[in-house]
Protein backbone atom coordinates (compact mmCIF):
# COMPACT_ATOMS: atom_id res chain seq x y z
CA UNK A 1 0.00 0.00 0.00
CA UNK A 2 1.17 3.43 -0.95
CA UNK A 3 1.53 6.48 1.18
CA UNK A 4 -1.47 7.78 -0.96
CA UNK A 5 -3.14 4.95 -0.76
CA UNK A 6 -2.75 4.85 3.20
CA UNK A 7 -3.86 9.10 3.23
CA UNK A 8 -6.92 7.77 1.59
CA UNK A 9 -7.58 4.67 3.49
CA UNK A 10 -7.56 6.94 6.59
CA UNK A 11 -9.41 10.00 5.14
CA UNK A 12 -12.57 7.60 4.46
CA UNK A 13 -12.18 6.38 7.56
CA UNK A 14 -12.51 9.19 9.41
CA UNK A 15 -15.70 10.17 7.19
CA UNK A 16 -17.54 7.33 7.64
CA UNK A 17 -16.96 8.22 11.58
CA UNK A 18 -18.20 12.18 11.18
CA UNK A 19 -20.89 13.64 13.17
CA UNK A 20 -21.49 11.35 16.60
CA UNK A 21 -21.17 7.94 14.60
CA UNK A 22 -19.79 5.01 16.42
CA UNK A 23 -18.78 1.91 14.34
CA UNK A 24 -16.83 -1.26 14.44
CA UNK A 25 -14.23 -2.74 12.32
CA UNK A 26 -16.44 -4.74 10.36
CA UNK A 27 -19.13 -2.06 9.88
CA UNK A 28 -16.05 0.29 8.66
CA UNK A 29 -14.62 -2.06 6.50
CA UNK A 30 -17.91 -2.60 5.02
CA UNK A 31 -18.33 0.83 4.53
CA UNK A 32 -15.35 1.29 2.95
CA UNK A 33 -15.01 -2.08 1.14
CA UNK A 34 -11.57 -2.94 2.48
CA UNK A 35 -10.54 -6.34 4.47
CA UNK A 36 -11.21 -6.04 7.87
CA UNK A 37 -7.30 -6.32 8.88
CA UNK A 38 -6.28 -3.45 6.73
CA UNK A 39 -8.95 -1.38 8.47
CA UNK A 40 -8.12 -2.76 11.77
CA UNK A 41 -4.33 -1.43 10.68
CA UNK A 42 -5.54 2.14 10.07
CA UNK A 43 -7.86 2.49 12.66
CA UNK A 44 -4.97 1.44 15.67
CA UNK A 45 -2.58 4.39 13.67
CA UNK A 46 -5.55 6.66 13.77
CA UNK A 47 -5.86 5.85 17.22
CA UNK A 48 -2.10 6.33 18.11
CA UNK A 49 -2.21 10.00 17.00
CA UNK A 50 -6.12 10.61 19.00
CA UNK A 51 -7.62 11.01 15.64
CA UNK A 52 -9.86 8.01 16.27
CA UNK A 53 -11.02 6.88 19.68
CA UNK A 54 -12.25 3.61 21.05
CA UNK A 55 -15.78 2.84 23.52
CA UNK A 56 -14.58 2.82 27.09
CA UNK A 57 -16.64 -0.60 27.08
CA UNK A 58 -16.82 -1.88 23.91
CA UNK A 59 -15.37 -2.36 20.21
CA UNK A 60 -16.75 0.44 18.68
CA UNK A 61 -15.11 3.62 17.45
CA UNK A 62 -15.48 7.52 17.34
CA UNK A 63 -13.88 10.38 16.17
CA UNK A 64 -10.66 11.32 18.55
CA UNK A 65 -9.87 14.26 20.53
CA UNK A 66 -6.99 15.62 18.35
CA UNK A 67 -9.59 16.31 15.75
CA UNK A 68 -11.03 18.80 18.35
CA UNK A 69 -7.46 20.24 18.58
CA UNK A 70 -7.60 20.32 15.28
CA UNK A 71 -10.46 22.02 13.95
CA UNK A 72 -10.09 24.34 17.43
CA UNK A 73 -6.68 25.81 15.06
CA UNK A 74 -8.44 25.99 11.92
CA UNK A 75 -11.19 27.83 13.15
CA UNK A 76 -9.22 30.35 15.32
CA UNK A 77 -6.51 31.15 12.82
CA UNK A 78 -8.73 32.15 10.37
CA UNK A 79 -10.06 34.77 12.45
CA UNK A 80 -6.26 35.84 13.42
CA UNK A 81 -5.32 35.57 9.83
CA UNK A 82 -7.65 37.93 8.94
CA UNK A 83 -7.37 40.40 11.48
CA UNK A 84 -2.88 40.18 11.09
CA UNK A 85 -2.78 40.44 7.31
CA UNK A 86 -2.90 44.13 7.21
CA UNK A 87 -0.39 44.88 9.64
CA UNK A 88 2.29 41.85 8.82
CA UNK A 89 1.84 43.51 4.89
CA UNK A 90 2.83 47.11 6.81
CA UNK A 91 5.76 45.37 8.55
CA UNK A 92 7.00 43.48 6.04
CA UNK A 93 7.06 47.10 4.44
CA UNK A 94 8.55 48.82 7.09
CA UNK A 95 11.48 46.18 8.10
CA UNK A 96 12.21 44.94 4.46
CA UNK A 97 11.81 41.58 6.02
CA UNK A 98 10.07 38.31 5.46
CA UNK A 99 7.02 37.90 7.72
CA UNK A 100 5.61 34.99 9.03
CA UNK A 101 2.36 33.94 11.66
CA UNK A 102 2.08 30.73 13.39
CA UNK A 103 -0.12 29.19 15.45
CA UNK A 104 0.97 25.77 17.39
CA UNK A 105 0.06 22.53 16.25
CA UNK A 106 1.31 20.19 18.85
CA UNK A 107 5.36 20.02 18.45
CA UNK A 108 5.31 21.67 15.58
CA UNK A 109 4.32 25.94 14.67
CA UNK A 110 2.37 25.77 11.25
CA UNK A 111 2.41 29.16 9.11
CA UNK A 112 -0.77 30.59 8.56
CA UNK A 113 0.10 33.93 6.75
CA UNK A 114 3.47 34.83 4.99
CA UNK A 115 4.76 38.35 3.43
CA UNK A 116 7.39 37.81 1.27
CA UNK A 117 10.37 40.27 1.41
CA UNK A 118 9.52 43.34 -0.58
CA UNK A 119 12.54 43.62 -1.96
CA UNK A 120 10.72 41.80 -5.55
CA UNK A 121 13.58 38.72 -5.20
CA UNK A 122 12.22 35.42 -5.73
CA UNK A 123 11.15 33.77 -2.55
CA UNK A 124 9.16 30.72 -1.97
CA UNK A 125 5.34 31.32 -0.17
CA UNK A 126 5.90 29.47 2.92
CA UNK A 127 2.12 29.50 4.33
CA UNK A 128 1.29 26.30 5.18
CA UNK A 129 4.84 24.60 6.18
CA UNK A 130 5.61 23.55 9.83
CA UNK A 131 8.72 24.10 11.95
CA UNK A 132 9.57 22.48 14.49
CA UNK A 133 8.33 24.86 17.84
CA UNK A 134 11.80 24.26 20.08
CA UNK A 135 13.59 25.51 16.80
CA UNK A 136 12.15 28.51 15.98
CA UNK A 137 11.27 32.21 17.20
CA UNK A 138 7.56 31.73 16.72
CA UNK A 139 7.58 28.30 18.69
CA UNK A 140 9.65 29.64 21.58
CA UNK A 141 7.10 32.77 21.81
CA UNK A 142 4.00 30.07 22.04
CA UNK A 143 6.18 27.78 24.44
CA UNK A 144 7.07 30.22 26.66
CA UNK A 145 3.14 31.47 27.00
CA UNK A 146 1.58 28.15 27.42
CA UNK A 147 4.03 26.02 29.87
CA UNK A 148 1.60 23.00 29.54
CA UNK A 149 2.65 22.85 26.17
CA UNK A 150 6.20 23.16 26.79
CA UNK A 151 6.04 20.34 29.67
CA UNK A 152 4.82 18.21 26.70
CA UNK A 153 6.94 19.14 24.07
CA UNK A 154 10.33 18.92 26.67
CA UNK A 155 9.44 15.75 27.55
CA UNK A 156 10.62 13.79 24.40
CA UNK A 157 13.77 14.03 22.43
CA UNK A 158 14.14 16.45 20.16
CA UNK A 159 15.66 16.62 16.71
CA UNK A 160 18.81 18.76 15.97
CA UNK A 161 17.80 20.41 12.77
CA UNK A 162 21.21 22.72 12.72
CA UNK A 163 24.52 22.61 14.46
CA UNK A 164 22.66 25.67 16.75
CA UNK A 165 19.21 23.76 17.26
CA UNK A 166 18.90 23.54 21.22
CA UNK A 167 17.74 20.90 22.01
CA UNK A 168 19.03 20.55 26.34
CA UNK A 169 15.39 20.90 27.77
CA UNK A 170 17.32 22.77 30.56
CA UNK A 171 18.84 25.63 27.82
CA UNK A 172 15.57 25.93 26.04
CA UNK A 173 13.29 26.94 29.56
CA UNK A 174 15.61 29.49 29.82
CA UNK A 175 15.48 30.81 26.96
CA UNK A 176 11.78 30.39 27.75
CA UNK A 177 11.96 32.17 30.81
CA UNK A 178 14.03 35.09 28.51
CA UNK A 179 10.98 35.04 26.07
CA UNK A 180 8.81 35.76 28.68
CA UNK A 181 10.69 38.31 30.52
CA UNK A 182 11.06 40.39 27.22
CA UNK A 183 8.05 39.46 25.54
CA UNK A 184 10.58 38.46 21.80
CA UNK A 185 11.66 35.00 20.84
CA UNK A 186 14.66 34.32 19.09
CA UNK A 187 16.39 32.01 16.89
CA UNK A 188 19.61 32.00 14.87
CA UNK A 189 20.39 29.10 12.47
CA UNK A 190 18.33 27.05 14.94
CA UNK A 191 16.11 25.71 11.63
CA UNK A 192 17.50 26.72 8.71
CA UNK A 193 21.55 27.36 8.34
CA UNK A 194 21.67 31.34 7.18
CA UNK A 195 18.09 32.45 8.34
CA UNK A 196 17.37 33.84 11.66
CA UNK A 197 14.51 35.33 13.40
CA UNK A 198 12.22 37.22 15.73
CA UNK A 199 9.02 37.31 17.26
CA UNK A 200 6.15 38.75 19.34
CA UNK A 201 3.21 37.11 20.94
CA UNK A 202 -0.37 37.76 19.87
CA UNK A 203 -3.20 37.63 22.37
CA UNK A 204 -7.21 37.38 21.95
CA UNK A 205 -9.08 38.75 24.43
CA UNK A 206 -8.89 36.85 27.10
CA UNK A 207 -5.30 37.69 26.93
CA UNK A 208 -4.38 34.11 26.17
CA UNK A 209 -1.67 33.98 23.54
CA UNK A 210 -2.82 32.45 19.98
CA UNK A 211 -0.25 33.39 17.88
CA UNK A 212 3.35 34.71 17.53
CA UNK A 213 4.56 37.10 14.24
CA UNK A 214 7.75 37.08 13.36
CA UNK A 215 10.53 39.18 11.12
CA UNK A 216 12.84 36.69 9.29
CA UNK A 217 16.30 37.77 8.10
CA UNK A 218 19.34 36.77 6.49
CA UNK A 219 21.29 35.52 9.42
CA UNK A 220 24.37 38.13 7.78
CA UNK A 221 21.66 40.84 8.88
CA UNK A 222 22.11 39.64 12.62
CA UNK A 223 21.02 41.42 15.11
CA UNK A 224 18.00 43.49 13.82
CA UNK A 225 17.69 46.90 14.27
CA UNK A 226 15.95 48.31 17.37
CA UNK A 227 13.70 50.39 14.95
CA UNK A 228 12.49 46.33 13.44
CA UNK A 229 12.01 45.74 16.92
CA UNK A 230 9.79 48.26 17.74
CA UNK A 231 7.58 48.01 15.16
CA UNK A 232 7.05 44.26 15.57
CA UNK A 233 5.68 44.70 19.07
CA UNK A 234 3.70 47.63 17.56
CA UNK A 235 2.48 44.64 15.08
CA UNK A 236 2.00 42.48 17.49
CA UNK A 237 0.24 44.92 19.61
CA UNK A 238 -1.96 46.36 16.96
CA UNK A 239 -3.04 42.51 15.76
CA UNK A 240 -4.02 41.47 19.60
CA UNK A 241 -6.28 45.02 19.86
CA UNK A 242 -8.17 43.67 16.69
CA UNK A 243 -8.75 40.72 18.40
CA UNK A 244 -9.92 42.27 21.34
CA UNK A 245 -7.19 42.12 23.60
CA UNK A 246 -7.07 45.44 25.95
CA UNK A 247 -3.40 44.69 27.58
CA UNK A 248 0.10 44.12 25.64
CA UNK A 249 2.38 42.28 26.24
CA UNK A 250 0.25 39.77 27.36
CA UNK A 251 1.36 37.78 31.12
CA UNK A 252 2.71 34.36 31.04
CA UNK A 253 0.95 33.85 34.09
CA UNK A 254 -2.43 34.96 32.62
CA UNK A 255 -1.90 32.59 29.79
CA UNK A 256 -3.82 29.10 30.05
Amino acid sequence: MTMIQAIDRAAMILQCLQGARHLGISELAEAVDLPASTVHGIVKSLQTHGLVARESDGRRYMLGPALLKLSSVYLESLEVRARAMRWTQELARRTGCAVRLGVSLGREVIIIHHNRRPDESQQMLETGIVIPVHASALGKVLLAYDPELADDVLAMPLPSLSNATLTDPSEIRLELARVADRGLGVEQDEAVLGESSVAAPVADRSARVIAAVSIVMPSTQWPPETSALNDLREAARNISRELGCAVWPPRVDDAS
